[in-house]
């Protein structure tokens, strides 16, 4: 089976966590047996590698035929579903089905349209891979739309010891590390109330500091989480946040508002909190991991997550998708 990944985000050497998770699953599914080719759109001009992009992908199926082209988000999406000589498969990552929202929690006019694109393509796919039950209930097809959240790589996110990985970090072994790994700029992620939580803790303990991490590696990053105390996860929406599935992974205690997948991830993991999108109850679960500074046992209940796991049903979809494609085709 020959599989041709279309995304507009990949990892690069001048940012090496821009679309890291895409990766996790390409490197998965090769692993895995898949021929995986890749077109990643990019350009100085970020609006015209779509368009550009309808002819890359022509010139790259006319060069080098594939069994099934596997889109990335809504708008690669597009660009795919302009040829109907192979079948496409989507996944939608969340903001892309969901919309885009801004500083108040509300959607953008622009993102309402890019929804309902977004829909309009999940009729055209032949199949629809989605994060979540909340992303599935956006499309207006019963059959062929299957949830796969992305998969954790354990190898790079597993426990590590606290005082090891502050002393590669050069952190300070007597602070108390609050995380949040996002870039503050995106609305969605709520920075403000994260801040807000933290500063509320730090007024009666100095030792008390949040660490802003977004653009470092993935091996970084898990020891920035293995380096700290709590994982703080305001988001105002998400699919499948895969931020909250790696802290699972490093045992580290989590507290997040009730968005996406998440209350299933965390489930009933002692040290991991859901709670409302309100700053004195966020500080009050803070303080509560912070008082007792205990690791969870977050790991053990995401092993349905295992990168082969993931490329298995990844795969079984390919191969329905291409099944049914087969059998359409008989006269």
């Amino acid at each position: 089976m020959k599989v041709l990944i279309i995304t507009a985000m990949y990892p690069t050497l001048e940012n090496p966590a821009f679309g890291s998770f895409i990766r996790t699953q390409v490197e998965s599914l090769r692993q895995a047996g898949v021929e995986i080719e890749l077109l990643v759109l990019a350009g100085r001009w970020r609006k015209l590698i779509y368009p550009t992009g309808v002819i890359q992908l022509r010139q790259r199926l006319t060069n080098h035929p594939v069994d099934l082209v596997h889109a990335h988000y809504s708008y690669t999406g597009m660009v795919a579903r302009t040829q109907w000589q192979v079948p496409v498969v989507v996944t939608y990552h969340g903001d892309d089905l969901l919309g885009t929202v801004n500083v108040q929690g509300r959607k953008t006019q622009l993102s309402r349209l890019v929804v309902t694109a977004g829909r309009v393509l999940g009729r055209l796919a032949d199949a629809v891979i989605v994060q979540s039950k909340e992303m599935a209930r956006q499309l207006k097809r019963e059959d062929d739309v299957y949830i796969i959240p992305h998969e954790v790589d354990f190898e790079t996110f597993r426990p590590v010891e606290r005082e090891h990985a502050r002393a590669i970090l050069g952190l300070e072994p007597w602070k108390k590390y609050l995380l949040f790994a996002a870039n503050p700029a995106i609305p969605v992620k709520r920075f403000p109330f994260a801040k807000a939580a933290a500063q509320r803790l730090s007024q009666c303990d100095p030792a008390v500091e949040l660490i802003v991490v977004y653009t470092e590696t993935q091996d970084r990053l898990a020891l920035y989480m293995n380096a700290c105390d709590a994982l703080v996860f305001p988001s105002f929406q998400e699919g499948s946040p895969n931020i909250v599935k790696q802290a699972m992974a490093c045992n580290l205690p989590i507290v997040a508002t009730d968005v996406g997948d998440v209350r299933e991830v965390i489930g009933k993991t002692k040290g991991c909190f859901i709670c409302n999108p309100e700053v004195t109850e966020f500080a009050e679960k803070l303080r509560e991991i912070l008082r007792h500074r205990a690791r969870t046992q977050g790991r053990e209940h995401i092993h349905h997550l295992d990168r082969c796991a993931v490329a298995r049903r990844v795969m079984h979809v390919y191969e329905n998708t291409l099944k049914k494609a087969r059998q359409s085709d008989k006269p």
